[in-house]
């Protein structure tokens, strides 16, 4: 799909002239000539769907966020704090969906001086998820924060270093999380598939190939997986921490399960990315991939959830 209507494109192609249409638009852009010249008809079609699927479920998100919010607002069920938060959910939903469509473009544009296959821009990929990620977030944390009872925990140094450290570690998770948009966009677990070295070497020569040297965070694609590697390190072994720290201190069973819970997604997670890593990134695996370090911080903010101060 190379261009974008709210309502118009809610209606797929349904004749043959229709289809051909849809096909000629696409041959015009460079995705179909460097990368998909001997692309059929029958083929674009899968990919086309492919896309109009993941823009209708982001349109049906949409409405699940706004006609409820609109329906309990007049209701009266949303206290002065609930409504700020609906506010600032719809419109981070509506931002999302602007978003990927500047995604997708990056996607499209005529790069003369690149000599790499057309794909979008791995920044504007990495601001997708993010904000998909912070959109998530926020509804889980504030669906959390009604649904479940909160503890009233004696407040401890003890305490207090524990929630930091889960503050941390959540935040930890996340960054983790966003930086594997960078690896997708960049084809960066394709560089180097080996584990625990990369390559014959722990330290690749090639990490600062590029100048300046910042570029090479965010469009090497060595460095890019080198990051990640040492995120998921970092991550995993904060979780762990984490699980040892909440050990020490009495806690209720759920903020025990939720802690327990975490350090087993946080070393499932690792041993599916060494596995896709190894295994030449299949798609499938690498999806599993990607949902797990979803699943991972979803408990990380589970914990936080079980922690958090009680207001006076």
């Amino acid at each position: 799909m190379v261009d974008w209507h709210l309502i118009k494109e809610m209606k797929p192609p349904t004749s043959q002239e229709e289809w051909e249409a849809e096909f000629q638009k696409y041959q015009q852009f460079p995705e179909f000539k460097i990368l998909n010249h001997n692309m059929t008809l029958a083929e674009f079609k899968f990919i086309w769907y492919m896309e109009y699927s993941h823009r209708m479920w982001g349109r049906l998100v949409g409405l699940a966020y706004i006609l409820p919010a609109v329906y309990f607002w007049r209701k009266g069920w949303l206290n002065r704090g609930l409504k700020g938060r609906v506010l600032a959910l719809c419109g981070l939903v509506c931002f999302q969906g602007l978003l990927g469509w500047y995604m997708v473009k990056s996607g499209l544009e005529e790069k003369p001086d690149s000599h790499d296959i057309p794909r979008v821009s791995q920044y504007r990929l990495a601001a997708h998820l993010g904000s998909a990620l912070v959109l998530y977030c926020a509804s889980l944390w504030t669906s959390l924060s009604l649904l479940l009872p909160q503890h009233k925990l004696p407040e401890t140094r003890q305490l207090l270093w524990l929630r930091r450290f889960a503050h941390g570690t959540a935040g930890l998770v996340f960054l983790t999380a966003l930086s594997g948009a960078f690896v997708a966009g960049l084809d960066a677990g394709l560089v180097y598939n080996s584990f625990p070295k990369m390559g014959e070497s722990w330290i690749p020569e090639d990490l600062f190939t590029f100048s300046p040297l910042l570029r090479n965070v965010f469009e090497n694609p060595t460095m890019v997986q080198f990051d990640h590697r040492i995120l998921g390190i970092t991550s995993v072994t904060a979780v762990t921490a984490l699980y040892f720290l909440s050990r020490r201190i009495p806690l209720p069973r759920r903020t025990k399960i939720a802690a327990a819970t975490l350090l087993a997604l946080a070393y499932t997670q690792v041993g599916l990315g060494i596995t896709t890593l190894l295994m030449y990134v299949p798609t499938p695996l690498a999806a599993t991939h990607q949902s797990g370090s979803l699943a991972l911080l979803s408990v990380a903010l589970w914990l936080m959830n079980e922690l958090r101060r009680v207001p006076k």
